[in-house]
C-alpha cells in the first residue's frame, strides 16, 4: 500500500486539531486514533492510510496539542489586533498546524508550511482568510 501524500496527511492533522476545539480535554492521541478509525468512505480518505502514516498523524497531532500554549502565544503576537479567541476555528487550526511546522518541525521547510496552510485556507477558511493567514505566517517566519 502506498503512503498518502504529505498534503493529505497535513489535512488530516488539521481536521484533528480543528476537532480539538469541540472535544474538550480528551487526549490528543486518542482523538487522532478515533478520527482515523472513523475514516470510512472515499470522500474522507480516498487513499488508505497505512500504519506508518497513521503513527505519523497521531504523533504530529499529539505534538501540536502539547505545544498549544506556545503556538497560541506566537499567533497572538503576530496576528495584529486579533487573538486566538477571535479567530475562526478553521483558520485557528490551520495556523496552529503551520506555526508548529515553522517553529518545531525541521523536516518541513517554512515556505512549504506556509503554502500548504494557504491551500488549506482556500478550502476551509473564509474568502479573505488566505491573505490574513499568509501575513501572519510570513511574520512568524521572519
Amino acid at each position: 500500500m502506498n503512503p498518502i501524500s504529505r498534503t493529505a496527511v497535513r489535512e488530516h492533522i488539521f481536521k484533528i486539531i480543528f476537532g480539538m476545539e469541540f472535544s474538550g480535554d480528551a487526549d490528543a492521541s486518542q482523538r487522532a486514533a478515533l478520527y482515523l478509525d472513523n475514516l470510512t468512505d472515499e470522500e474522507d480518505c480516498p487513499v488508505m492510510i497505512n500504519d506508518q502514516d497513521r503513527e505519523y498523524i497521531i504523533e504530529k497531532s499529539q505534538s501540536i496539542s502539547g505545544k498549544l500554549p506556545e503556538i497560541d502565544a506566537v499567533i497572538n503576537k503576530h496576528a495584529k489586533g486579533w487573538s486566538v479567541s477571535r479567530l475562526g476555528k478553521a483558520e485557528l487550526a490551520i495556523l496552529r498546524v503551520a506555526v508548529y511546522e515553522i517553529l518545531f518541525d525541521d523536516d518541513i521547510p517554512d515556505n512549504v508550511a506556509i503554502n500548504e496552510a494557504i491551500e488549506l485556507t482556500k478550502i476551509y477558511g473564509e474568502a479573505t482568510a488566505p491573505a490574513f493567514i499568509n501575513g501572519i505566517l510570513a511574520s512568524v517566519k521572519a
